[in-house]
């Protein structure tokens, strides 16, 4: 009984998160299913900018609005683990903040002190949805239910696909609500093509720009009445995910979250498909008898991060690359030992490994080495 409630909450959750990238005001509610769901007391879609040393709370439950202020004010530059989350974990993958952070080291860090254990915070679970800016899906967890779990860490690796297709799509659409009575419209105005697909594959309904792209047919065309990648793997690929729609939500996120495709110009496009067969997105797809919107538009490219490049580069350590960035985000010794709650003797000791591997000799030198990396961020 007991698996087949979890197996139920599950598939309810995931509609949900689906139905929020059509409609961004589901997400507080969906962050609280989130956090029933994976064991956690508050819940944040959320952004850390390591360069521009800042953060963003873009939807969050159940949080301290005073203290959510405080901490992209203050205290995300202050916060130990996001440098080596940064450098360490890949997109799609789940980590928590006792990961990178040993929790006696923790609990000596300003960021604990004077933030998360006033809130009763304890440790975090988070989904990464994007590399640019550390973008993740996060659940807080408190003193009394103790760090992360196994049991936590395995609920959560099965909603991160389904969070990262729901919040790429949302990026694609860029619409504050899109009504199920009237998804067909409201999709019709997309720069990017549209083509809803019943489980064969066959176009039923197609935008603007849906109808252009197949006129051009240098990455798609209409074959029959079937929707075709030029691209004969992706065309594959792709039609499988759309057939896996018609299973459910849940089915769908087992596939890749993008499908790369191929033009004949050789130019880089994906596509996104958003299943139409649960939430309230059921009723546009039986309206069209569709299981499935497929958004086609450019790929952008996948430039590696700053910050990867410096840590590859000089063959930084975590450690260092922390302290590396806590001499730009913070400044000297004696304020980077206040904050990591650390001694003045281990700073010393790491910054003189990075002054070594980096060929530098003051913490201004390692300033513009940061900077010079950013490039356009600089500005």
């Amino acid at each position: 009984m007991g698996e087949a409630i979890d197996a139920e909450q599950l598939s309810d959750l995931i509609g949900c998160i689906y139905d929020a990238a059509l409609d961004p005001g589901l997400w507080v509610g969906t962050l609280e299913k989130t956090c029933n769901y994976v064991g956690g007391v508050a819940g944040a879609l959320q952004s850390h900018d390591v360069l521009r040393k800042s953060a963003c709370f873009y939807f969050s439950w159940n949080d301290n609005p005073e203290y959510t202020k405080a901490y992209v004010e203050k205290y995300a530059r202050l916060n130990p683990a996001i440098v080596p989350a940064m450098i360490q974990t890949q997109v799609g993958q789940v980590s928590t903040f006792l990961d990178f952070v040993p929790l006696e080291e923790y609990r000596a860090t300003q960021l604990y002190k004077e933030w998360a254990a006033p809130q009763g915070y304890i440790d975090a679970v988070q989904a990464v949805l994007d590399k640019s800016a550390l973008a993740a899906a996060t659940v807080m967890r408190h003193e009394r239910h103790g760090p992360v779990d196994e049991g936590a860490r395995r609920r959560m690796r099965l909603l991160a696909p389904h969070f990262r297709r729901a919040v790429h799509i949302g990026k694609v659409i860029d619409l504050k609500k899109v009504e199920a009575a009237a998804f067909a419209d409201t999709l019709d105005g997309l720069a990017a093509a549209m083509f809803l697909l019943d489980a064969d594959g066959s176009i039923v309904h197609t935008n603007a720009a849906g109808h252009d792209l197949l006129e051009d047919g240098n990455v798609a065309r209409r074959v029959g009445a079937r929707l075709a990648p030029v691209d004969s793997t992706a065309d594959k690929a792709l039609h499988e995910i759309v057939a896996s729609a018609e299973a459910g939500d849940v089915a769908v996120g087992t596939n890749d979250l993008a499908m790369p495709l191929s033009a004949r110009d050789g130019a880089r496009w994906i596509a996104h498909v958003l299943p139409l067969t649960s939430g309230t997105r059921r009723q546009a797809g039986q309206d069209y008898s569709a299981v499935a919107a497929v958004f086609v538009c450019k790929a952008t490219f996948d430039l590696p991060h700053p910050m990867d490049v410096i840590s590859n580069t000089y063959k930084l350590t975590p450690a260092e690359m922390r302290i590396l960035m806590m001499v730009v985000q913070v400044g000297g010794v004696p304020e980077i030992a206040r904050v990591l709650g650390i001694s003045e003797t281990t700073v010393k000791t790491h910054l003189q490994h990075v002054f070594e591997k980096t060929g530098t000799q003051r913490q201004a030198d390692l300033v513009k080495l940061v900077a010079s990396y950013m490039g356009p961020l600089a500005a």
